[in-house]
């Protein structure tokens, strides 16, 4: 029952609370999106809420264990074996449901090809060409950005969290 779940959550390590924290993100994302969810809701930055719950969570565990030698950088370790589950977990994400979904590069690809136009700059075969390369690199853009992103997002929460913990001693 709960409790046995509860006994679980109490063992996990850094790296298992990275897992865990990453399938709730992915669950969010995919409940946000096939409910028909407006993207840029409010509500889907609870997603980010998670990613710092499950860091946060990482590190404040490791501050309660006989292993926390009250040094910065064993903080921060346990945040970013955390984090970087998550950042895996959430490329690897964006990459398969990206595949799924190709009509996302071509919406991308038509408002690319309207400011384009709307620019006046180019003559028809050049935006072609420009809407094809762009549709080329989209999925390679995205993803940098996602790692990017769940990486600086990741080292702020660990940064932050390992400050706040060591602090606590």
């Amino acid at each position: 029952g709960s409790f046995e779940l509860i006994k679980m959550l109490q063992k996990l390590n850094a790296t298992g609370i990275g897992l865990l924290t990453g399938i709730l993100m992915i669950g969010l994302s995919l409940g946000f999106f096939y409910s028909g969810m407006e993207s840029g809701s409010i509500i889907q930055y609870s997603i980010y809420i998670v990613y710092a719950m499950g860091i946060t969570w990482a590190v404040y565990r490791f501050s309660r264990t006989e292993k926390n030698d009250h040094k910065f950088g064993s903080y921060f370790q346990q945040g970013f074996k955390c984090f970087i589950v998550v950042t895996l977990l959430m490329i690897m994400y964006t990459f398969v449901f990206n595949k799924m979904h190709p009509e996302f590069t071509e919406q991308i690809a038509a408002v690319y090809k309207e400011q384009l136009i709307k620019k006046g700059n180019a003559m028809p075969p050049e935006i072609e060409s420009n809407v094809g390369e762009m549709k080329k690199s989209y999925l390679t853009i995205l993803i940098a950005a996602s790692v990017f992103q769940y990486l600086i997002i990741g080292a702020v929460i660990t940064l932050v969290s390992s400050f706040l913990f060591m602090k606590r001693k």
